[in-house]
């Protein structure tokens, strides 16, 4: 069971996490910005703890993109699950990635994710409008680089001009890939092996 002084423990850390202030953190969750400040956790007279509704926390966990056992973890100080790079989609890169698709070290931020065991993975959040309907801005993707991803499966590609591209695996020859798009106002792409850096499958998405 968490305690008051956990409870609010844990809303500051996710408000860290997520890179604001409490006070942005209830913006960003549509409340009053006041909801999540320290003036709001004990009376006026010091005699009588305040807890934030469930609705207020529920709001912030989903603004954040955090579930309430990661929650839990940040309040109660309970092992982190591992840790994996964070890149997002409309970041430059230059060379962020080496040609197996995994990160250089160093340069990105690391998040909190459910474990994937021992395979090599990283986290690609989306912070623009091109993948919706599918995913919206905010969302993160978890993306497994040992299975070679097949027809009908979400991937990222890198190209060799360091473009990322997200879509669905259409047809593959022995020169070249289809991309489908997620957002029906783009074109379906037929990408050329030579230029393919490397494609990794998506297998966890933050919704």
């Amino acid at each position: 069971m968490l305690t008051h002084a956990q409870i609010w423990q844990g809303i500051d850390r996710l408000a860290a996490q997520a890179e604001t202030s409490p006070s942005g953190l209830a913006r960003r969750a549509g409340l009053d910005p006041t909801t999540f400040n320290p003036s709001k956790r004990i009376s006026p007279d010091g005699q009588k703890l305040r807890w934030p509704s469930t609705e207020s926390l529920a709001k912030a966990l989903s603004a954040a993109h955090v579930t309430f056992d990661d929650f839990a973890r940040l309040a109660s100080d309970r092992p982190a699950r591992p840790a994996m790079p964070l890149a997002r989609l409309s970041e430059p890169r230059t060379r962020t990635f080496d040609r197996s698709g995994l990160p250089r070290q160093g340069q990105w931020l690391e998040i909190d994710t459910p474990d994937f065991g021992s395979r090599p993975a990283w986290a690609l959040q989306i912070d623009t409008q091109d993948c919706l309907p599918v995913y919206k801005p905010g969302t993160r993707l978890v993306m497994d680089l040992d299975s070679p991803p097949r027809t009908e499966d979400r991937v990222v590609i890198e190209l060799e001009n360091q473009d990322l591209l997200i879509g669905e695996m259409g047809l593959k020859s022995v020169q070249s890939l289809e991309l489908l798009p997620l957002n029906p106002n783009q074109a379906r792409r037929q990408i050329r092996l030579l230029d393919l850096r490397w494609i990794a499958r998506i297998i966890w998405a933050s919704q």
